[in-house]
């Protein structure tokens, strides 16, 4: 089972990746971030958009926060204006650190409930488990849109744990 330092530090991550990631879209033009590269979610801006819907609807889950606007097929298409999509994201990221930072560790123990659109049903699962899912699938679709950059011409920065500058103050 996962820790609530664990949970501060992949909150933390995830932060300091998106401003990895929109630091390097920003070197791109409107054009580039748009153009259908093929991907599951086809352009840089569609990729990072649906990563911003999956947080948004696991933190409705986790944290009572607002469900996105719209449902999961167009999750790549929920924002349309960059600007607002970067602040939309900053903003959500500075959200999830801020629960993060008042997770208790008896919490991570006990089940989250609630019916998946996607199976259909009523889902009950451990809360560390959902957790653990989130950044997985924050990391699986970065890694998606670090890839795209790249093809762009667009140069990331390092995506490696331990390179975060905060990381390498973390007690043991």
């Amino acid at each position: 089972m996962i820790s609530p330092d664990h949970v501060r530090l992949m909150a933390r991550y995830n932060a300091w990746q998106n401003q990895n990631l929109y630091g390097a879209a920003l070197t791109l033009d409107e054009a580039a971030r748009r153009l259908d590269r093929g991907a599951f979610f086809k352009s840089i801006h569609g990729t990072l958009c649906h990563i911003l819907w999956a947080d948004q609807i696991w933190m409705s889950r986790l944290a009572s926060s607002p469900k996105p606007a719209v449902p999961q097929s167009e999750s790549a298409g929920m924002i349309e204006e960059w600007p607002l999509l970067q602040n939309e994201r900053v903003a959500f990221d500075d959200f999830i650190t801020s629960w993060a930072d008042t997770l208790a560790a008896d919490a991570l123990r006990g089940p989250l409930r609630w019916y998946s659109g996607a199976m259909k049903a009523e889902v009950s699962i451990p809360l560390w488990v959902c957790i653990t899912h989130m950044f997985n699938h924050q990391t699986h679709h970065r890694g998606q849109a670090h890839a795209l950059l790249t093809e762009a011409g667009a140069r990331p920065h390092d995506t490696d744990l331990f390179m975060m500058p905060e990381a390498m103050n973390t007690p043991a």
